[in-house]
């Protein structure tokens, strides 16, 4: 896997390259395809689509890289053409060949939200909801916690006491030993991160992500003026689990540690547990050497585990800052919710993270938040009791689910691929073609809400040929969510496609 090039807010870029040895390696032998030349050019342009391979990367020279895969000088040059015509490279007068993006690939950013009257099927969002039972309940219960806040002020800025203390004690449970003046109760784990990146980072300094990512967190940085340094994370060819066989998952460690290394980043956003979009989880051995090669260049670390207590297939994996030692742990804030696990619209998250920079963290939210609604806390603290009784209800649903959008993806779109994730909430559709934002474009006549893999990328156009589809919904709808896709993936290019509308993703 290839790093990614350093991009700036304004289009600045640090020179990238990618050895002969290294590319024939990704690519496959150009003895066993004639012509060969066309099936390099197709497996580098899915490389570049896939995110494997990064934009503006300088590519061999034509002799050392036909060297590398054996084929002859021709074979090359006729392949960096075709690159060359197909958009997914140009040249640059004596500097060499260089990635590149055809025409008509670009993905938009996120942009307005959705309208309330929008009634089509939502994979766009992948968040659950809460059984009306369980919410009717819980509101009663707490009424009279409820009535006794009444009589105070209401501000609480950290959260409120007990609901850091619980908070605090399911980390420890977790293996995180944790205070509750390390918790700050936030609005939601995107509210968390937007505190820490406004307190530790300012418009130009480099912030290392991974690629896909999560879309509204990559939007944080974009709309922060941050400069983005991007490693790969790959869903790999096979359904085996989330190992590898070198305790890396879908990571490249190697990458990231070079990175860390060279771009010395002020801040790195990870997401480690059924990491979002691809599912993948970062193993304890790799999560070892990212902590300890993050504390030798002094990068803070934001570590997202919205989705951390998702286990379907495996174990919960212990917290992030729990594979390293306490000097390194330090640098490490980890942000959650209980958006993914229990509700989204109750808007609840934290962040752990040294006491003294919670308090620097909740002396900022003051001047433009005063503090979270208490009841909603109360309602939360009652949630968060009961999350071993709530949660083992919900991950059945969750199996359920997904087993119903496997079946359903096997009978109605058979040429579609994905490796089932061990935890999480979606899958991530390898199309076999670049098409997923024309898709969703058709897909919304349909009456199914999707958005294409592009926005998940650090670059526009990136990942056209994959898919995210969240199994949070019941198994029929699922089940009629891919057979409207399949339909919409049946008519020809353009048609039905809206020239507007609103984007949002979760």
């Amino acid at each position: 896997m290839v790093p990614d090039s350093e991009t700036g807010g304004h289009g600045a870029r640090t020179p990238r390259t990618i050895g002969a040895r290294r590319l024939a390696a990704l690519l496959p032998d150009p003895a066993r395809s004639r012509p060969a030349y066309r099936h390099l050019a197709h497996a580098i342009g899915e490389l570049i689509l896939d995110g494997r391979l990064a934009l503006h990367v300088r590519l061999p020279a034509e002799r050392e890289l036909a060297s590398a895969l054996g084929t002859s000088r021709t074979t090359v040059t006729a392949l960096y053409d075709l690159l060359r015509e197909s958009g997914y490279a140009h040249s640059r007068q004596g500097s060499g060949t260089w990635t590149a993006l055809p025409a008509g690939h670009a993905a938009k950013g996120v942009s307005r939200l959705l309208r309330p009257e929008d009634t089509a099927i939502d994979l766009a969002r992948a968040a659950a909801a809460l059984p009306g039972r369980i919410l009717a309940d819980t509101l009663a219960e707490i009424a009279p916690q409820a009535a006794g806040h009444a009589g105070t002020l209401g501000y609480h800025p950290y959260g409120l006491p007990e609901l850091r203390a619980v908070i605090a004690d399911r980390f420890t449970a977790r293996g995180l030993a944790t205070t509750p003046e390390q918790i700050l109760v936030t609005s939601g784990a995107q509210h968390g991160l937007s505190l820490a990146l406004a307190l530790l980072a300012g418009p130009g300094d480099r912030v290392m992500v991974e690629n896909p990512s999560y879309p509204n967190a990559l939007e944080a940085l974009r709309r922060g003026g941050l400069r983005t340094v991007s490693v790969p994370v790959t869903d790999g060819p096979a359904d085996d689990g989330t190992d590898d066989g070198d305790g890396t998952g879908g990571w490249d460690v190697e990458i990231v540690e070079s990175t860390l290394r060279r771009a010395v980043p002020r801040l790195g956003y990870l997401i480690p547990d059924f990491h979002n979009p691809t599912g993948r989880v970062l193993p304890p051995a790799g999560r070892a050497r990212v902590l300890a090669a993050a504390h030798r260049s002094g990068t803070w670390l934001i570590v997202d585990e919205t989705l951390a207590e998702l286990a379907l297939d495996a174990p919960a994996p212990p917290p992030f800052a729990a594979h390293g030692t306490a000097e390194a742990a330090g640098k490490v804030i980890t942000t959650g919710s209980l958006s993914k696990t229990h509700w989204a619209g109750l808007r609840i998250g934290w962040l752990r993270a040294p006491a003294r920079l919670v308090t620097e963290l909740a002396a900022q939210r003051v001047a433009t938040d005063m503090g979270g609604s208490v009841v909603d806390q109360l309602l939360a603290l009652a949630l968060l009791t009961r999350t071993d009784d709530l949660l083992s209800g919900h991950l059945d649903r969750l199996r359920e689910n997904r087993a119903a959008l496997v079946g359903a993806l096997h009978r109605h779109t058979p040429r579609w691929t994905w490796r089932t994730p061990p935890g999480g909430l979606s899958l991530w559709i390898d199309l076999g073609a670049p098409v997923s934002s024309a898709l969703a474009e058709r897909a919304l006549a349909h009456g199914v809400r999707i958005e294409g893999g592009g926005y998940f990328g650090t670059d526009p156009g990136l990942f056209e040929n994959r898919l995210r589809i969240p199994f949070t919904l019941p198994p029929d709808t699922l089940t009629e969510a891919v057979q409207r896709l399949a339909r919409a993936l049946a008519e020809e290019p353009g048609a039905a496609a809206p020239a507007h509308r609103p984007h949002w993703i979760a």
